[in-house]
Order: structure tokens, then C-alpha cells, then sequence
């Protein structure tokens, strides 16, 4: 009986623990997250930690606290602290883990609400898809916006392997997914594709058409195995998905902190799902019908064409619905250059506002994420560099102390 009871305790507060991490909320002003993902998840099941791994991971928790008791409350409070499936990020509790690759959470893919599942138009380059994928979790698999999860591919992956190993992917949906359900959880996903390169697991004449009909039956041919595996998915396809983890680019609690996006091609992942509960979600409405977030949000996102330019009609949305508070800047390298000639890069168009950037980043409010390719942050050193020595400055330096004070984020890869 003892054991039940601390099992129930236990998961009636897993439906309030896991909130973005930050320092503890202002009492004059809404946080930036509504509802805990947990708490909208367990609508839908027995509780925010539905998961069979989770549950169990519970139970074990609860038999040690319930065997601490008696060795005094100590041990009970160490034993609380063990418990699997969540990692303690700035005193708050967020979800981690729930399912490993041993043990996958098995979700299914639907259709999304809104988004096409090829988001891009083809460019001449063999690896033009960028895919926008939807799976149902159920409410077993909660997240919050910042976060990853990591997709199984059946395999074979290059090393022969089946399954394959995981793949990790930032989500592309706030908590409570595209649909507000908190049940959904959607990726942003690019085909890779090379053909004629270093590698190939596809000889002559084995490349067959792929979802979006390309196939290169002439060439030697490399094809991403866990991207191919998730751009082919079609609405009720079974998933193999791990995590939640990641704690790199979680959003800050302050609603009136200011943040600077850099996003090149599929680093727009995390970055789209701040905004939709920035600009976007029931989540992050305030009582007076306006939003919760009351800082500047400004996205710098970097493709090589248009045609891959992606969720741009959901920039153009917020830019109307909120012109005072969002912005966007892109970068289309293979199509613009700036007033010098030079190619047009996420630094190259972040130089034309640098002095309205730098200026922002001296408030201790604001916020930078990056997400993309490793070049992103020596081109944040090109750009912000002289504006940093013009003003008795080490750019190095700067950008290390934001690190320090958690103010500047980076994923790239």
C-alpha cells in the first residue's frame, strides 16, 4: 500500500515539473510557457510520464523512497533526486531520456495540420528536399521547445548495421506540437544526397526513385540513411523515436528577454519552435489577449537559393501580427551579394544592422542562438570583431562572458 501510494505521488507531480529552465518567475509578469508539455500530454494518458520506461523508472523511485523512510528523510530526498527521465537544468526539472535506443518509444507518423511534407522546390542540386515530418507520440514522449529526438532508421547503415544507430534531430514544434494537442511532435529534415562523391552506397544502376521521384540510376550514389529513411515516411508509418534530450538551446523563463536567431538551412528547426510559442500557441497567449513574450525576437536564416527558403509564410505572419517585436533577415548566398560584391551569408547581412545588433547584445535581456553549420560562429567573430574593437573590446572575449552568463547559445554541426 505504502508503495502505491508513492508511486501516485510521484506521478502526480511529474504533471508539474517540467518547465523551461531560468531563474524562478517574475510574480508582475507571465511566463513564457504556459501549460507544461506534461501537463497538456496527460490529457490524453495516464499520466506526463506515460512511457513504460518512464512508469518503471517511477516505480523504482518510489520502492526507494519508500524504503528510505525508515532510514530517515535524507534518504528519501536522495532517492528522489535519482529518478530517471528528467535532468535538473537551472533548478528547474526538464524531460530527458524517456526512451533510449534499447528501448524506443514506437510513434507513428501523421500528416500535419498545416505544412506540406516537402517544404522546398528542387534547385538542380541533388539534395534539394527539406522535408517537414509529424509524428504522434501520444503524450508519452513531452519536450520542451529547444530540444531533440533521435529517430532509428531501420538500416542498413553503412557499417552494415540493423537497426541502424540513432539520429538525432532539433524539433521543429513548440510542446505542444504543430497541432496543440501536446500528442505531436514534428522535424524539419533534409535528404541527403551525393552523387558521384568520396562515398556511395548505391552503385550504377541501384538508385531507385525516392519520395520526391529523384533517382540518379547513372551515378555511384550516397544517400543519408536515417534522413532518406525519415523524408520517405507516409502518414502511418510506423517511427522508432528516443529522448527527449538536449539542454543547449532551451528558451529563457524572462518574457521580456530579447532574442538573436542564426539559422542556416534545417538550423531553422529550433528556431521555428520558439516562435510558434512566441508568436503562435495558446501556450503562450496572456489573459488580455495579447502575448506572453514582451521582448524582440530577430531571425537571421542563411540558404543557398529562394526555392529552399523554409517557413517563410509563417515569418511573414508574425512580421504582420507583430511588426514591433519580430524581424527577419535572409541570406541567399547563391543569389544575393551585398553592396561590395561579396556572397550574401548570415555575418555578410548581419553586417548591414551590426550596430543595432551589438548594441542589443550589451542588454543583459538578450539572447543568442545559433544553429547550423560550424562556420556560424566565426562568422558572428567576422561580423561583430571590429565593432567590438571599436569599442575597447575582444569580440573573443565578449562572446565567452554572454557563454558564461547563458546568453549565448550554440548547435552547430
Amino acid at each position: 500500500m505504502a508503495q502505491s501510494t508513492a508511486v501516485a505521488a510521484l506521478l502526480g507531480a511529474a504533471g508539474t515539473a517540467f518547465i523551461a529552465p531560468g531563474s524562478t518567475r517574475p510574480s508582475t509578469a507571465p511566463a513564457l510557457r504556459g501549460a507544461s508539455p506534461v501537463d497538456a500530454g496527460a490529457q490524453g494518458s495516464s499520466a506526463g510520464l506515460a512511457g513504460t520506461a518512464a512508469l518503471a523508472s517511477l516505480a523504482g523511485v518510489a520502492m526507494a523512497a519508500a524504503a528510505g523512510r525508515k532510514a530517515g528523510a535524507t534518504s528519501c530526498r536522495a532517492a528522489a533526486v535519482k529518478k530517471k527521465g528528467v535532468k535538473v537544468v537551472h533548478g528547474k526539472e526538464i524531460p530527458w531520456n524517456l526512451f533510449s535506443p534499447k528501448a524506443p518509444y514506437q510513434g507513428k507518423v501523421v500528416e500535419n495540420d498545416f505544412h506540406p511534407q516537402t517544404l522546398t522546390q528542387p534547385t538542380g542540386d541533388a539534395n534539394w528536399e527539406t522535408t517537414h515530418v509529424t509524428f504522434d507520440h501520444g503524450g508519452k514522449v513531452p519536450y520542451i521547445e529547444g530540444q531533440s529526438i533521435g529517430v532509428i532508421a531501420p538500416g542498413p547503415d553503412k557499417k552494415g548495421e540493423q537497426p541502424a544507430k540513432i539520429r538525432l534531430y532539433s524539433i521543429a514544434s513548440s510542446a505542444v506540437g504543430d497541432d496543440q494537442t501536446s500528442k505531436t511532435v514534428s522535424l524539419c529534415v533534409k535528404r541527403v544526397v551525393e552523387v558521384d562523391g568520396t562515398h556511395a552506397n548505391r552503385e550504377k544502376g541501384q538508385d531507385k526513385p525516392d519520395k520526391a521521384g529523384t533517382a540518379y540510376p547513372d551515378n555511384k550514389v550516397y544517400r543519408g540513411v536515417c534522413s532518406n529513411h525519415t523524408c520517405d515516411m507516409t502518414p502511418g508509418d510506423e517511427v522508432l523515436i528516443t529522448g527527449p534530450t538536449g539542454a543547449e538551446m532551451l528558451l529563457p523563463t524572462d518574457p521580456e528577454a530579447n532574442i538573436i536567431m542564426l539559422a542556416t538551412g534545417t538550423g531553422i528547426a529550433p528556431m521555428r519552435s520558439y516562435l510558434r510559442l512566441l508568436f503562435h500557441d495558446k501556450a503562450g497567449a496572456s489573459s488580455d489577449g495579447g502575448r506572453k513574450f514582451k521582448g524582440i525576437a530577430w531571425l537571421f536564416m542563411g540558404v543557398p537559393y529562394s526555392k529552399s527558403l523554409l517557413y517563410d509564410d509563417e515569418h511573414q505572419a508574425y512580421t504582420k501580427a507583430f511588426p514591433d517585436q519580430f524581424r527577419y533577415d535572409y541570406a541567399v548566398s547563391r543569389e544575393q551579394k551585398n553592396a561590395a560584391g561579396q556572397k550574401m551569408y548570415i555575418q555578410t547581412k548581419m553586417a548591414e544592422y551590426a550596430e543595432e545588433l551589438w548594441e542589443l547584445m550589451q542588454d543583459e535581456k538578450t539572447h543568442v542562438y545559433m544553429c547550423g553549420l560550424k562556420g556560424m560562429e566565426s562568422g558572428m567573430a567576422e561580423c561583430f570583431g571590429p565593432i567590438a574593437e571599436k569599442n575597447g573590446l575582444v569580440w573573443t572575449e565578449f562572446a565567452k562572458a554572454m557563454k558564461k552568463a547563458d546568453r549565448y547559445h550554440v548547435e552547430v554541426y
